[in-house]
């Protein structure tokens, strides 16, 4: 019965909250040096967010599991993969990192993409990651 007697049905809800299932998440990410000067290569890129884990989060945030998947030297953008539980330290770190080499940087995280996909399946999500529609120069 509904409130004050009138017949009506109360309606029932149900609150579902659900884990995310997806092992891994990714983000495309670009550095922003505004000084110039020398840009990092694939290594030095890696060892900059190892780096910012590790100011911010510690030994623990040092040995989160982060893969640089690509990275493109001349743009400074790659694709990173880290664990599901993982993702708030690491865009935690790279958006609060500051300086590399002594020089002011940025962190901007360009997009985010999860799905579930086991390592011998595909995703055209992925592919999408690779790359950007509004810079594609057409013949």
């Amino acid at each position: 019965r509904g409130p004050a007697g009138l017949g009506m049905a109360v309606a029932a809800f149900e609150r579902r909250v659900l884990r995310n299932a997806a092992e891994h998440h990714y983000l495309r990410v670009r550095l922003e040096l505004p000084d110039g000067g020398a840009r990092p290569n694939a290594a030095q890129f890696k060892q900059l967010v190892v780096t910012a884990l590790r100011e911010l989060h510690g030994e623990v945030g040092a040995a989160l599991p982060v893969d640089v998947l690509t990275y493109e030297e001349k743009t400074l953008s790659a694709i990173l993969r880290v664990i599901s539980s993982g993702l708030v330290k690491l865009w935690s770190a790279l958006t609060l990192l500051g300086f590399y080499q002594n020089r002011r940087c940025a962190f901007r995280v360009l997009q985010f993409c999860l799905f579930f996909l086991s390592p011998n399946q595909t995703s055209p999500f992925l592919l999408a990651l690779s790359g950007n529609s509004r810079e594609l120069v057409l013949d």
